[in-house]
């Protein structure tokens, strides 16, 4: 029976993801991820895994699902659908495995097979699973099954051994995505239920049997910090009170989400200051279910660990520490609502104890409503287009989806609506860098020079050491014949990256426009020098030795660029 369970959690899992197989890579975060990042692209070795360790991605340290994309790029290249099986398989693997944790734990078969099954195929997890950026949810999960495991094992026979693999297991976890700081406190919540270490020992004791774990969730916490802090919202932007009532609410909306899953979006803009009634009324209802909770803890102990590990495993991503403007997002949810479904169903099914084939048969129901919903909600993460243009129809004025929605249609050349998305965002914040750049490459392809200028101007005014700014900005003024205005945006280039190849060909073409040889001739040298496979640097170098009186070096130069 415990096989033909696993077997039916892969089944349903499939049945629902699998279409990710026809799927292509969108363009939010899987190009820095995944479709468009060098570092990626090189593949799985001893170089690339050194990097790894020591370096930040996509303003994340999470190792270990750096090294699966690599892998994954090593085997599959740019193929998108195994990349989402990739995907697929974890999450598929993450089901049976909470699946025979909770078995194990509590000897209920089918109340477990009932978590597992709407943990596999819930609308909320459509995004962890249907996501190729979000492999880091999917692999941290399957991490953090596999620590409860071993931690369960070591309960039941102490050693310094057991200890040791869960630990191993844990910073596996913590390197794959870190949310899991919070282990620790689930550890204590499943000591007091279903585990009764609480009965046979001291809180003291079991709490100092956790420090070394806490040690390795404070590094993480801070190897994160380090990483993101460049992301950190400050509080000019989103002041902390805003932060956290939107977190209190949060808590609620997450799950009526869990009950409702209806409109989910990629991203659900910041709501802002929220009204003081509706603050103090979730906060009194999170109260009022708190205080149940722990009233009925003696006749319901699940009731403290299912709850309890909602709250905290939430707290690292409810926003009390901002990274982006989202108010809250899908992927958040998919290991700490395993604590609602542990605390329903186990309450549910012994509230009603003599009424199984109704329950089987409500369970049954249910689960085919959630897959239904979830095929559905999958089917929107086909494309970029597919996907921001269902997140419009939920969400309405969206500033994120409007932005990341036109950079797509500018890589399309659909230069009149990609201008239109950009100017929505732009509303909001007319100096937005990112929005300013974006919509002067826009002009800028479309030959409105002056005003990409105008917008590429905007951009340097908060992004001073803009590289890529300054040399479009270069470029468009050197279109309009402003040509000494755009030499020194090049130089600016060149003091930002000396061994840009491009950087040192466009200050040289600046400077031979303006009959400044020696010089000109110096700089496309350099860019020879760095990339000596550069024609136009050589065919530009060969002209400019004409000018400059020099024809036999120029004729060298002029035969190597054909």
């Amino acid at each position: 029976m415990k096989f033909a369970i696993c077997f039916a959690l892969v089944a349903i899992t499939f049945a629902i993801f699998g279409q990710t197989l026809g799927h292509e890579f969108v363009n939010y975060d899987d190009p820095v991820y995944v479709s468009e990042n060098p570092r990626i692209q090189v593949g799985l070795n001893g170089q690339s895994v050194a990097w790894a360790l020591t370096h930040s991605h996509s303003h994340n340290w999470h190792p270990l699902t750096t090294m699966s994309h690599m892998l994954d790029w090593q085997m599959f290249g740019a193929k998108p659908g195994l990349h989402h099986l990739v995907n697929v398989l974890v999450h598929a693997a993450n089901a049976v495995l909470l699946f025979l944790l909770l078995q194990q734990l509590t000897s209920s078969m089918w109340r477990s097979a009932f978590v597992a099954g709407v943990f596999a195929i819930h609308p909320l997890h459509v995004e962890s699973v249907a996501w190729i950026a979000e492999r880091k949810d999917v692999l941290s999960g399957f991490f953090f099954f596999l620590t409860l495991f071993a931690y369960v094992a070591y309960t039941r026979k102490p050693n310094i051994g057991r200890y040791l693999t869960m630990s191993i297991l844990l910073a596996c976890g913590l390197m794959a995505k870190p949310m899991l700081v919070t282990m620790p406190a689930i550890l204590l919540l499943l000591d007091y239920w279903p585990l009764n270490r609480f009965e046979k020992s001291s809180a003291t004791k079991l709490v100092v049997e956790k420090i070394p774990l806490l040690v390795l969730s404070i590094g993480s916490a801070a190897a994160t910090l380090i990483a993101q802090r460049g992301d950190i919202v400050q509080i000019a932007h989103l002041p902390l009170s805003w932060r956290a009532t939107n977190a209190v609410s949060v808590y609620l909306i997450y799950i009526w989400q869990m009950i409702w899953p209806a409109k989910l979006a990629t991203i659900y803009p910041h709501p802002g200051p929220l009204p003081i009634w509706q603050t103090a009324g979730a906060a009194a209802l999170l109260a009022l279910i708190t205080i149940a909770v722990v009233v009925l803890r003696k006749r319901r102990p699940y009731l403290v660990t299912g709850w309890f590990w909602y709250l905290i495993m939430l707290v690292p991503v409810i926003g009390l520490v901002q990274v982006g403007s989202q108010a809250h997002a899908d992927r958040y949810t998919y290991l700490p609502q395993i604590g609602l479904y542990i605390a329903i169903t186990w309450a549910v099914v012994e509230s009603f104890p003599y009424r199984r084939e109704v329950l089987a048969a409500t369970g049954s129901i249910v689960i085919a409503i959630f897959a239904w919903r979830a095929a559905i909600q999958t089917s929107y993460w086909h494309d970029t287009e597919r996907l921001w243009n269902h997140t419009f129809a939920v969400t309405g004025r969206n500033d994120i989806a409007h932005f990341n929605f036109g950079e797509f249609l500018l890589t399309r050349h659909r230069l009149d609506e990609a201008i239109a998305e950009f100017q929505t965002p732009l509303a909001s914040n007319p100096m937005d860098p990112d929005v300013n750049f974006q919509l002067g490459s826009a002009l800028m392809e479309r030959g409105e020079f002056e005003s990409a200028a105008r917008h590429f101007e905007n951009t340097l005014k908060a992004q001073p050491d803009n590289p890529e700014a300054e040399t479009n900005l270069g470029n468009v003024l050197l279109s309009s014949g402003r040509i000494d205005a755009a030499v020194e945006h090049y130089r600016n280039v060149v003091r930002l990256q000396p061994n840009s190849a491009l950087a040192h060909y466009n200050l040289g073409v600046g400077l031979h426009r303006l009959g400044q040889l020696p010089e000109a001739i110096a700089h496309y040298k350099e860019a020879l020098r760095i990339d000596p496979n550069y024609p136009d640097a050589e065919r530009f170098l060969g002209q400019a030795l004409i000018d400059n009186g020099q024809p036999e070096e120029a004729r060298e130069h002029l035969e190597k660029s054909h």
